[in-house]
């Protein structure tokens, strides 16, 4: 074991989280990232894990042991640079994580395109409300938990399965190096444009991923024909599959034998049946048919290693959400505004649903940036305003340097515009939005920090 690790790229989610556990597990940790800002600097601080600002050669003097390099890090980079020349042994992430935390214990594995960071928290407060006290690695913070990453002290650990690459020389999924005995397959679309020329690329990994499950595991998989097409190519596990009552064809490789069914998908309760016929009523917190999904796909991986389906039933009961997947920010002047991590098209439409099934009279008025790499890149243009219906009103938010025009892609939807700063949409946002309204911003970022100011705004205007 290496005494001292030290990680460039220490404050994403995931290598912020790799770090805590590093710690936990006895190493002496230490990392650089450019653009050091809390929340995560203020979480590693408080761990005692040292940070460098930016990546000056001068921080491998001395030597660590080992150092992770993180995904986002690239040749040319000075510490990377400084790292090859002087041959000092590296590892990517994923694989330094899957060496010295999973490599004993029995993994959950959560992917797919949509809902891996919900129901991966879903999941492990599930396994803790049942006293397993599982080890988690999550993309976002668990409101239960408040981290978004523990070692534990049981025998499982639940991960969310990212399918992006693992570092500038390792360009296989993350999810590879994680060997799940238990998988969660949500959905599968294409995303992910820097790096994926198209969907059979996606799938390739995930069948690289469904090769690693063993036949004592279990997978368990949601609808579509990308995922059909990566099971077609071989599995080797028993398959239990997430369908709908009103689902006439099951997906290949289901059966009735471990079939899981959404009987009721209304607002705040969920109607689910196991393979035996056990029918478990859950009322909860959470909106939406998408959040109905990720809690029976979160059962049926704890029932696998064990947990009783009305004992998982009755912790989702008590499940707080995630921070930024549709969290309520407050009600300034009696408008509710949510924060949402959604960045792609399905995405966007589902929580918009769920909003509109809760539907409480006012209006509803999404904000939505197009940030991620492959919206940026003009991928899902075409389905953008489509993806936005469900809202009265629709913001969207052209920062500079888009190189497609975002105008002429929601020009004939009405109810939905562009704007050219975050000044802009406060200013729109406050002359459209009255007490009983709903206002939902989307972005997978901090978007200049228009939460804050819009909430300012709306409690100094709508209080006079």
């Amino acid at each position: 074991m290496s005494d001292h690790i030290h990680i460039l790229g220490i404050c994403g989610t995931f290598m912020g989280g790799l770090a805590l556990l590093a710690k936990d597990s006895g190493f002496t940790v230490t990392g650089s990232d450019r653009n050091i800002y809390p929340p995560m600097s203020t979480q590693l601080a408080d761990s005692g894990i040292a940070l460098t600002d930016g990546y000056d050669p001068a921080q491998l003097d001395p030597a660590p042991d080992c150092i992770v390099v993180g995904n986002a890090l690239s040749r040319g980079n000075a510490a990377v640079e400084a790292m090859l020349t002087a041959g000092l042994d590296y590892t990517s992430g994923p694989e330094w994580l899957a060496r010295n935390v999973l490599k004993d214990r029995w993994v959950l594995a959560v992917s797919g395109t949509h809902g891996k960071t919900s129901t991966a928290s879903m999941l492990a407060w599930i396994l803790d409300f049942a006293g397993f006290d599982p080890g988690f690695l999550i993309g976002g913070v668990p409101v239960n938990f408040g981290v978004s990453a523990r070692l534990g002290s049981g025998e499982y650990f639940v991960i969310e399965a990212d399918e992006y690459d693992s570092a500038f020389f390792d360009k296989r999924s993350k999810f590879i190096h994680y060997r799940p005995r238990t998988l969660i397959i949500n959905n599968l679309e294409y995303d992910h444009a820097d790096i994926f020329p198209d969907l059979t690329a996606i799938e390739n990994q995930f069948h690289h991923l469904v090769r690693c499950v063993p036949g004592a595991g279990a997978i368990i998989r949601g609808g579509g024909d990308a995922i059909d097409r990566v099971l077609a190519r071989g599995v080797w596990t028993p398959v239990h599959t997430l369908t709908q009552h009103t689902d006439v064809n099951e997906p290949s490789g289901s059966s009735d034998a471990c079939s899981w069914r959404v009987l009721s998908t209304r607002a705040d309760q969920l109607e689910i049946r196991s393979p035996e016929g056990e029918i478990a009523h859950l009322t909860w917190s959470l909106l939406g048919e998408h959040n109905a999904w990720n809690a029976t796909a979160a059962i049926t991986a704890a029932t696998h290693v064990g947990v009783p389906f009305g004992k998982a039933v009755a912790a989702l009961s008590e499940f707080a959400g995630i921070k930024r997947r549709l969290e309520l920010l407050g009600t300034p002047g009696g408008v509710a505004v949510y924060d949402d991590f959604a960045h792609h098209p399905t995405a966007i439409e589902a929580t918009l649903a769920g909003l509109r099934d809760a539907d409480t009279g006012g209006q509803l008025v999404a904000i939505i940036e197009p940030r991620s790499n492959t919206m940026r890149m003009g991928q899902h243009r075409e389905q953008l305003a489509p993806s936005a219906q469900a809202a009265d009103h629709v913001l969207w938010y052209q920062p500079e340097g888009l190189s497609w025009d975002l105008s002429g892609a929601i020009e004939s939807h009405a109810g939905q515009r562009v704007c050219s700063s975050v000044a802009q949409i406060i200013e729109t946002t406050a002359e459209l939005v009255a007490p009983g309204d709903r206002v939902v911003v989307m972005s997978n970022g901090g978007f200049e920090g228009l939460h804050g100011q819009l909430i300012a705004r709306l409690e100094a205007e709508l209080h006079h």
